[in-house]
């Protein structure tokens, strides 16, 4: 009988990047608030662009950490 057991490697891997998703979403709306706060700023379309660019990186982050928490978990060892 086989069993399944957490690769602890690909486990941590997953937090890793649950790390950086969490920061990402921390810093991304704060970029937006700054860009928004003062339209008449000379750097008002970068932040802003760079923000939304964060923020987008912040749910790609989450989806891939969470697909690597659960690969960790549930994929068969052979």
């Amino acid at each position: 009988m086989e069993t399944n057991k957490t690769d602890k490697t690909i486990l941590f891997k997953g937090i890793k990047i649950l790390i950086f998703a969490l920061l990402s979403l921390v810093i991304g709306p704060i970029f937006m608030h700054f860009a928004l706060g003062d339209k008449e700023n000379a750097l008002y379309i970068p932040m802003l662009i760079v923000g939304y660019l964060i923020c987008a990186m912040a749910v790609i982050l989450l989806f891939k950490g969470i697909n690597t928490i659960m690969n960790s978990l549930f994929k068969k060892k052979e």
